[in-house]
């Protein structure tokens, strides 16, 4: 049971990053798409590890940069500069392809089309270089109010916008090129017990969160996660009524954002 449990969580790390599972590691670990069906239980999780080493990069740069007026947002690139070499730009991808496709299509065939387009557009670079800049700014005034809140808040933004996807694949239907597309095999199913498997990473991943840094900042935060959910489902179930995988990385990039806008508006209510 164990053994099976790490096999996935390796293959959700093999899918989702460009963190080497290769040779005979890769062997051990296998593939199939039920097991690549399964590993998407494991998507909070490796928002964990990928949490834990940008907070790592954005907390050792605090430290070690001169203290001067701009070192929050030297360090709050230096990280994101960090998640994006860890994830291949993943998840920055599906978001530019999902603002292509929904601003350039005006029927629901159409931004299907565009979507599997592999070129960017006005609308995905627009989204891409919005979504950045608004990560960046908004770590880099957290990290000026409270830096261990800012440090543990882009860890819990990894974590628990991981989440959100998997409540997409739970409650959508899967849309567009079905056979060709890489998301199908997570697309098909996802079972109670993944989607609890989820929320026991992502409560592993809050709970020294909490410890650490305790107080109503967090719900805030978790309730912007929740916001970006909601604004990304609505959108994919108005214009394409279903999701994509590339609808699956907007979620996540919206969701971390809505993540750090919560925590960034409770600390300005609320004492940190």
């Amino acid at each position: 049971m164990i053994s099976r449990a790490v096999r996935h969580y390796l293959l959700a790390l093999q899918f989702f990053t460009r963190i080497p599972v290769t040779g005979r590691l890769a062997d051990w670990v296998g593939y199939s798409p039920a097991m690549l069906r399964a590993s998407a239980a494991h998507y909070p999780g490796v928002g964990c590890l990928i949490g834990a080493l940008t907070a790592g990069v954005f907390a050792l740069s605090l430290v070690a940069l001169p203290d001067v007026g701009a070192t929050a947002w030297v360090a709050a690139v230096l990280s994101t500069v960090a998640g994006v070499l860890l994830t291949g730009a993943f998840h920055e991808d599906g978001l530019a392809d999902t603002a292509d496709g929904l601003g350039g299509g005006l029927t629901r065939e159409r931004a299907l089309d565009i979507m599997k387009d592999s070129r960017i557009g006005t609308y995905g670079t627009l989204a891409l270089v919005l979504a950045l800049l608004t990560k960046v700014s908004l770590l880099a005034m957290v990290a000026e109010v409270a830096p261990l809140l800012a440090v543990l808040g882009l860890f819990g933004g990894h974590v628990v916008s991981r989440l959100m996807p998997m409540v997409v694949i739970r409650t959508m239907v899967h849309v567009g090129d079905t056979a060709r597309s890489k998301s199908k095999p997570l697309a098909d199913q996802l079972s109670n017990r993944g989607l609890a498997a989820g929320l026991v990473w992502t409560a592993l991943g809050l709970v020294p969160l909490a410890l650490l840094a305790p107080g109503l900042h967090w719900v805030a935060a978790v309730a912007g996660a929740a916001l970006g959910l909601g604004i990304v489902a609505r959108l994919l179930h108005r214009r394409l009524r279903g999701f994509t995988g590339d609808g699956l990385g907007a979620t996540q990039q919206v969701s971390e954002l809505g993540f750090l806008l919560g925590l960034l508006l409770a600390l300005g209510l609320l004492p940190a």
